[in-house]
């Protein structure tokens, strides 16, 4: 059987190609149906340790979903019985340890797992809390009031003019440049441009500021003791909010501008159209969550203020999970396709370390001599977009020792090599 999609040759009782992932036996040509990190979940789906911590999904997931589910009863049964300095510790916390593990665990930076969790985690952490200590400093920042049962981190009153800005535009754009600046130094460096690798710079950065917003947000609660809980559900709502889904929200939208800086294909794609596109969905997401939880925490009754602000917060982060999991699941479909376009299938011969060329339209890598593309049937002659990539696992050195070579040919005649596609138009044109 040929794969329709890569051309590949397979078994007659595969159901997927082996080089491609493209599904054989169902007519969901986008393999919609069929998540590519887990195939038994659809792509359109809230599972959450598959689309936050993918390298861990298919081998024992269930470790991660038991770790995430401890810290938090640990969390709640805390703020229940008044330990708030241990329910914010371990809110804050919680996701980012848990994470990081899974990072360790899945050997993904087996080379420089340090410098690596340093860049994204802890500068990230440090930038956060030098620039919220900052707002706190000068009243901007709303903190909870331990004098009153009121966990909202807000006034009593109307929502001000200068809270809705800081709620709503300046945390949210402040915040995302800062959780920025890590993964994009990773993610340019030739090691750490994967697709998948800029996912999990920007969602241990989102995390890492999530830690230091708790903290400081919240300071007097982890450094007043215990106390007396008149109504224990909405302090166990405000541990839910700020330490498990905040930090989801914010690590999974810093993660999708993160992925469209790395990019498709060979190399980081760097500043272009879709990280500005990754970077404007990430501060809408921010703005959605920060500014909703503002507004909703002006309502009177608190156990409404606070059902409201953590249905709210769930609303945003189910629309960024289905939407990492459609960033991830294309990335690792492109990969495929790059892969059998490099090094053929069947009869195609493939181009190994040469030039690859990419589709004008969706930016898959076009197979040798095609016409159109195998993803989305777009023309290869429209646009001309074509790549010149270095062979796989060349480095700076590697370039180094061609260069001499290449300048003492550079002015010597070369003879123009016609493309087959080329001279196909070419001949259609001439009749």
């Amino acid at each position: 059987m040929e794969c329709p999609r890569c051309g590949a040759q397979t078994p007659e009782v595969a159901h997927f190609c082996h080089r491609c992932g493209q599904d054989l036996r169902s007519p969901d040509v986008a393999r919609r149906k069929s998540f590519a990190v887990k195939p038994d979940e659809p792509v359109a789906s809230f599972a959450l340790v598959s689309t936050i911590m993918p390298r861990g999904a298919a081998g024992h997931p269930q470790t991660y979903r038991l770790a995430l589910l401890v810290a938090l009863l640990v969390a709640l049964v805390a703020a229940i019985f008044g330990a708030l300095p241990i329910a914010v510790l371990v809110a804050a916390f919680a996701v980012p340890i848990v994470y990081i593990v899974y990072v360790y665990d899945v050997n993904q930076w087996e080379d420089q797992p340090v410098p690596v969790t340093t860049l994204a985690f802890l500068l990230t952490g440090v930038l956060a809390a030098a620039f919220l200590v900052l707002l706190r400093v000068f009243g901007l920042l709303p903190t909870p009031d331990p004098a009153t049962t009121l966990p909202s981190g807000l006034s009593i009153g109307g929502p001000s003019i200068t809270g809705i800005l800081m709620a709503a535009l300046v945390i949210p754009i402040v915040g995302e440049i800062i959780r920025q600046i890590g993964p994009v130094v990773l993610a340019s460096r030739p090691a750490f441009d994967d697709l998948m690798d800029g996912l999990t710079f920007g969602i241990i950065s989102g995390v890492a500021y999530s830690t230091a917003d708790t903290l400081v947000r919240h300071w007097e609660l982890l450094t007043g003791g215990f106390v007396g809980i008149n109504d224990p559900a909405i302090w166990a709502s405000l541990i839910f909010l700020e330490g498990f889904v905040k930090p989801l929200v914010i690590g999974t939208a810093s993660g999708i501008a993160c992925a469209e800086f790395s990019g498709l294909g060979e190399g980081y794609d760097g500043f272009t159209g879709r990280y500005a596109r990754g970077i404007a969905e990430a501060i809408i997401a921010n703005i959605a969550f920060s500014g909703g939880v503002y507004l909703l925490g002006h309502l009177a009754n608190p156990t409404l203020r606070l059902m409201l602000q953590v249905g709210w917060a769930l609303l945003v982060l189910a629309v960024l999970i289905v939407r990492v999991r459609n960033v991830l699941h294309h990335g690792l479909m492109e990969a495929a396709l790059e892969s059998s376009a490099r090094e053929g299938v069947g009869e195609t011969q493939g181009v190994g370390g040469g030039r690859l060329e990419f589709c004008p339209q969706c930016e898959m890598p076009l197979l040798q001599q095609s016409m159109f593309c195998t993803a989305c049937g777009t023309a290869s002659r429209v646009g001309g977009h074509v790549r010149e990539l270095a062979p796989a696992g060349a480095g700076t050195a590697a370039a180094a020792a061609v260069q001499p070579e290449a300048s003492a040919q550079a002015s010597e005649p070369v003879e123009r090599q016609v493309n087959p596609r080329d001279a196909f138009f070419d001949e259609e044109e001439g009749r």
